[in-house]
């Protein structure tokens, strides 16, 4: 529930902007109100899937890069919810920023945050997720994982292979202009996993002791 500072914070504010806020912070009942007050499933979807901060990430990656359990659930309850829109910097998927959100998790996991990751990712890839779309980086979710995440990344690597026997789409296929302007420092060592990226993760897991929990 959302405390009298955070009422007072989004008071006024577009609904737009109290749909990032929503996402940012967990608020279920504050999403909810905002998907009532849309009117339609229609006018909901137009909201959750349009709005985006001033950097170009949507509501879901949002949530996702904060690994807001219960907000990702409420969205993607709702009817023409949009699964893999892609940040306007990186190219990245909610997945990967659920993934971005996991690596900061302490190593090894919990059982509780093992649990909760797993089922964070399974209810994605569930709801719909494309778990072979690639960022800019040329990295699918499972190359970004943390090699401590292997479990995580098990999951994501059958997701991958089901929706190859399922065919449509070509493994080695990149989002639109993904990559273009830039080439990754270890794209030469036979590995789509991004040291540096994991470097910078680790830099900012040290210290969070955080966990999440459903």
């Amino acid at each position: 529930m959302a405390t009298t500072h955070q009422q007072e914070e989004v008071e006024g504010a577009s609904p737009g902007e109290q749909l990032i806020e929503a996402c940012r912070r967990n608020n279920t009942d504050l999403l909810q109100s905002l998907i009532t007050a849309a009117g339609s499933p229609t006018a909901a979807a137009s909201l959750l899937n349009d709005t985006k901060t001033v950097l170009g990430n949507h509501a879901y990656h949002e949530a996702a890069l904060r690994g807001n359990y219960e907000i990702i659930d409420l969205l993607l309850d709702q009817d023409l919810f949009e699964c893999d829109p892609l940040t306007r910097l990186d190219a990245d998927t909610p997945l990967h920023s659920a993934i971005r959100y996991l690596n900061t998790l302490p190593l090894p996991l919990s059982p509780h945050n093992l649990e909760y990751a797993l089922g964070l990712i399974t209810m994605m890839l569930e709801a719909g997720s494309d778990p072979r779309i690639r960022n800019k980086a040329h990295l699918t979710p499972a190359a970004l994982c943390d090699p401590g995440l292997g479990k995580v990344r098990e999951v994501l690597e059958e997701a991958v292979f089901v929706q190859m026997e399922r065919g449509g789409f070509d493994e080695e296929e990149e989002v639109d202009g993904a990559g273009e302007e830039e080439e990754e420092a270890g794209s030469d060592s036979g590995s789509d996993f991004d040291r540096e990226e994991l470097e910078a993760q680790r830099g900012q897991r040290n210290g969070n002791g955080n966990s999440k929990g459903f």
